[in-house]
C-alpha cells in the first residue's frame, strides 16, 4: 500500500532550525498525520525547529480499524514498516505523530524500526506513556511519565526568526494602517464552545472599544465563525482603519500576526492562542459560551504567565503589557535532541547515516 507522502523542501535552512547548529539538521523525518491542518501545524513546527528534511505521511484507517484507534492495531493489509507496505524502510531518524488515528501507526513503526527511529507523539495519545519514545502534552492534560514533557502552548512554526522576517516584509496595505495595529483572529463554534448572543455582543463591543481608542483592526475569521457575526464586526469598526479578510486569495493570517501591536483571539482555539503568544505582544481573549475544564486550565495558565487578559468593552488603553514570547516547538526539539544524545551514548556512539548523507543519532 503506497503512503500519501508530501515532501518538504530544504528544511535545514528553514528559520525553525535557526538557533545555531542543530544535531539533526538535514536528517530524514516522517510526520504521521490524520490530515487535520491544526495537527499538521504542530508536527511541522517541531520538524522545522529540528531542521529535519521531512515528509508528511497521511494515514486514513477505515471501518473497524478507525473505530479502534487509538487503542487498536493497524489493519494487517497496510503492512506498516515492511518493504512494500506503509511507512516502509529505510526508516527516518525521527517520526512525529499527532491525532487519534495516527497512534496505532507510530506504535507499529516503533516496533518495526527499533532504535533506528526516535518516535514522538504530540498531544495525549490516550494509550499511556509507552506508545512513543517521547510524548509532549499540554500542561492542561493529565498524562505524566518519565518520557512525557508538558508545554503551555501547542508547538507551531512561528519561530522568533520567522516572525522577525515577516515583520521586515509586511504588505503595503498593512503598513498603511496607523499604529497601534490589532490582529483579530477568530474561530467559532466547536464541540465545547459557541458564539451565543451575549458572546457575540461582547466581542463586537470589545472591538468597537479598541477602534475608539485609536487602534487599526486586522480581522481574519475561520469557516466556523458565524457569518452574521462578521457582518456585525464590519459594521462596528467601519469608521476606523481596518482590514478584513473575506476569504478571497491567500489568508493574511501570518502577516497580521507579525504586524500586530496587540491581538484578540477567540477562546475556542488553543492553536491560535499559542501562535499569538509567540509574538510577545498583549493578547486579549474573547470569551464564548461553554468551555471545558481543560480549556479553563489552559486559559488560566496563559493569564497567570502574563500573556492574556479578557477582552472587554470598557478597556482604558490598547495593550500595555508584555511577556517573554512562548515558542514551544524549540523546547520539544531540544528534548528530542537530548534524548537522542543519551540514546547514542548508551549504544556506544552508534550513529545512523540517512540517505541524504547527513548523520543522525540512531
Amino acid at each position: 500500500m503506497t503512503p500519501n507522502l508530501e515532501h518538504d523542501g530544504g528544511p535545514a535552512t528553514r528559520d525553525g532550525a535557526g538557533h545555531g547548529a542543530r544535531p539533526l539538521a538535514g536528517a530524514r523525518g516522517w510526520l504521521i498525520s490524520d490530515g487535520k491542518a491544526g495537527h499538521e501545524t504542530q508536527a511541522r513546527g517541531v520538524a522545522e525547529a529540528l531542521g529535519l528534511a521531512y515528509e508528511v505521511v497521511r494515514v486514513d484507517p477505515k471501518g473497524l480499524w478507525r473505530l479502534m484507534a487509538p487503542f487498536g492495531p493497524v489493519a494487517p493489509g497496510e503492512a506498516v514498516g515492511r518493504p512494500g507496505g506503509l511507512l516502509a524502510p529505510p526508516f527516518p531518524a525521527v517520526a512525529i505523530a499527532v491525532g487519534r488515528t495516527t497512534i496505532p501507526y507510530i506504535r507499529a513503526l516503533r516496533r518495526r524500526a527499533g532504535v533506528a527511529t526516535f518516535t514522538v507523539i504530540l498531544d495525549d495519545p490516550k494509550t499511556g506513556a509507552r506508545s512513543a519514545d517521547l510524548i509532549s502534552v499540554p500542561e492542561h492534560d493529565r498524562l505524566r511519565g518519565a518520557n512525557v514533557m508538558t508545554t503551555l502552548c501547542p508547538p507551531h512554526g512561528y519561530s522568533p526568526a520567522r516572525i522577525s522576517a515577516l515583520r521586515a516584509n509586511l504588505p503595503a496595505d498593512i503598513l498603511a494602517l496607523p499604529a497601534p495595529r490589532v490582529a483579530v483572529l477568530l474561530g467559532g463554534n466547536n464541540a465545547v464552545y459557541r458564539f451565543d448572543a451575549p458572546a457575540e455582543q461582547s466581542l463586537v463591543d470589545g472591538l468597537a472599544r479598541l477602534s475608539s481608542l485609536g487602534a487599526s483592526l486586522m480581522v481574519t475569521a475561520s469557516r466556523r465563525t458565524p457569518a452574521g457575526l462578521m457582518q456585525r464586526i464590519v459594521a462596528a469598526i467601519s469608521a476606523a482603519p481596518h482590514l478584513v479578510y473575506d476569504g478571497a486569495g491567500a489568508n493574511p493570517y501570518a502577516a497580521f500576526l507579525a504586524a500586530a501591536d496587540a491581538l484578540v483571539v477567540s477562546a475556542d482555539s488553543v492553536n491560535m492562542c499559542g501562535e499569538a503568544a509567540a509574538t510577545g505582544k498583549p493578547v486579549y481573549v474573547a470569551p464564548l459560551a461553554g468551555g471545558s475544564a481543560k480549556f479553563r486550565r489552559f486559559h488560566d495558565a496563559l493569564a497567570a504567565r502574563g500573556v492574556t487578559r479578557p477582552l472587554a468593552g470598557d478597556l482604558a488603553e490598547v495593550g500595555g503589557w508584555s511577556y517573554v514570547p512562548i515558542y514551544e516547538a524549540d523546547r520539544i526539539a531540544r528534548a528530542i535532541e537530548q534524548r537522542l544524545g543519551r540514546r547514542q551514548a548508551m549504544l556506544g556512539g552508534l550513529v545512523a547515516r540517512n540517505d541524504t548523507g547527513c548523520e543522525g543519532v540512531a
